[in-house]
């Protein structure tokens, strides 16, 4: 009995010595401190299981796994320690089962297993952030989804053009305050915008002679509906995708059977918009292959980005048109041996918008007009110019493919059925905004045309023509959305190419 009361001292000094030898290991390993802790509570739960078979192997135990002498744990241990690494996460079992050198070793490696399963929710974070979807080519991705927190590009800002103003207005406390009251609107606005970015980069890469005008408009549709994330009245297409040619200047898209194609001595005007909430963007620019029409469009593009240098808060609309006019008609271009003063479309005009009201009363001219009107804070304005080699004037031509419901209009009776069913179409498809009949045909409308006659007639509808200048001519357009804040002025359509 004494002589077994000695060995089993022995036995715990040994396992204590083992104890402390493993504790200097992990402190050498240098673990986080957590993760050490943890690890040490479990290490030692699992020491004072090994320590009560060291004195005799118990049978209600049911296991023989005991701490020999010299330190070195039965295989019964490391099979018993294995699920604990699985539990961790490692998988790995092969690794431990190999190895019975000494348990130090073993459990380096467990420690290690267990740091990358405790790093885990840092590469979760990780991927979470990587998860934001990117745009794809052609883009798909809705706007929405690449910006989730709904901080949407900035366009450009600009100061006021009166220096004195402008400092005053951005120094000022309540008006930064307003400004931020207005921020879920802007965000709107942005994101409109944002959409028209993208989309127009991608039309600018696959538009090119030979294409059918159908197929450029249907394209530039899709993508839009895609990522403007299409939602009935409240996000979707503001107005038909204009892509008038020559000498037409505004409101052709076609119709159904146009087998129109797009050629290489072509000046086509793109113009779309998109809208989420009625809040929307209008934008337009030129797109043109032969270089010898750099002229006229460069013209134009001056021209609309001398509108928007003039505009802001208190600007007489008349000085606005007068700044357009000078720059644009300070140009020139020679075609075909012939020299043309480029000049302002003087029957075309930008205007004020308003949710759901693209032209909401107040008109910006592009030449010098008497009109004492002022642009006011908190106003949305398309400031677009037309530029022409003919004479200067528009007139409606060729088939009507835009239509509109009046905005002021009130309840009008009406007698056929067919035209009640239209116009029931027509509110729920699209309220005040823009369309054309393309977008019937695809909202399953058949035989329209004389309900829709009927709706004109009656003055619920109206309906826009193409505008044309002189056959023969050219004409340019370029435009862009932009918003009177509070403390300054945004381009809110502002891009990189334009």
């Amino acid at each position: 009995e004494y002589k077994m009361a000695e060995e089993v001292k022995d036995l715990e000094v040994d396992g204590g010595a083992e104890e402390n030898g493993e504790e200097c290991e992990e402190e050498e390993v240098g673990d986080a401190a957590a993760a050490t802790a943890a690890g040490g509570e479990k290490k030692k739960k699992k020491k004072k299981k090994k320590k009560k078979p060291a004195t005799a192997n118990d049978p209600e135990n049911g296991q023989d796994d005991a701490t020999t002498v010299d330190g070195n744990v039965a295989s019964g241990g490391a099979a018993a320690a294995a699920p604990e690494v699985d539990a961790a996460g490692s998988g790995d079992e092969g690794e431990e089962g190999d190895d019975q050198s000494g348990s130090a070793t073993k459990k380096k490696k467990k420690r290690k297993k267990k740091k990358k399963a405790g790093n885990g929710e840092e590469g979760a974070t990780a991927a979470a952030a990587a998860g934001v979807p990117q745009q794809t080519n052609p883009p798909t991705v809705a706007i929405k989804d690449l910006f989730p927190e709904g901080n949407f590009p900035e366009g450009e800002i600009m100061q006021y053009k009166d220096e004195s103003m402008a400092q005053h207005l951005s120094s000022t406390e309540e008006k930064r305050a307003m400004d931020r009251a207005q921020e879920d609107s802007y965000a709107e606005l942005r994101l409109a915008a944002e959409c028209h970015r993208q989309t127009r980069k991608y039309v600018q890469s696959y538009i090119k002679p030979g294409m059918s005008m159908i197929d450029i408009c249907e394209r530039l549709e899709d993508t839009n509906r895609k990522l403007i994330a299409e939602n009935g009245l409240k996000a979707g297409l503001a107005f038909p995708t204009g892509c008038s040619l020559n000498n037409c200047a505004a409101h052709y898209t076609p119709n159904a059977g146009d087998k129109t194609i797009l050629g290489e001595n072509d000046v086509c005007k793109i113009d779309y918009g998109v809208h989420i909430n009625g809040r929307l963007i209008d934008c337009a620019w030129t797109v043109h292959f032969n270089p010898r029409y750099d002229p006229l469009v460069e013209a134009v593009r001056a021209a609309t980005n001398t509108g928007i240098r003039e505009a802001g808060i208190d600007a007489r609309l008349g000085e606005v048109g007068e700044a357009i006019q000078e720059v644009m008609e300070s140009h020139e271009i020679e075609l075909d041996g012939k020299t043309y003063q480029v000049k302002s479309i003087r029957n075309l005009n930008g205007h004020s918008i308003e949710p759901y009201h693209i032209h909401a009363g107040k008109s910006v001219p592009i030449i010098k007009s008497n009109d004492q009107t002022r642009m006011e804070e908190g106003e949305c304005f398309a400031i677009e110019t037309f530029g022409t080699t003919g004479r200067g004037v528009v007139h409606e031509d060729m088939e009507c493919s835009h239509y509109m419901k009046d905005f002021d209009v009130g309840h009008v009776p009406l007698r056929s059925p067919r035209a009640k069913q239209l116009l029931h179409c027509i509110n729920e498809k699209f309220g005040t905004l823009a369309f054309c009949r393309r977008w019937l045909d695809r909202a399953g409308q058949t035989k329209y045309l004389g309900g829709l006659r009927q709706l004109i007639d009656s003055g619920l509808v109206q309906e826009y023509p193409p505008l044309c200048d002189i056959k023969g001519s050219y004409t340019a357009q370029f435009e862009h959305t932009i918003l009177l804040r509070p403390t300054c002025k945004e381009v809110l359509s502002r891009g990189d190419d334009y």
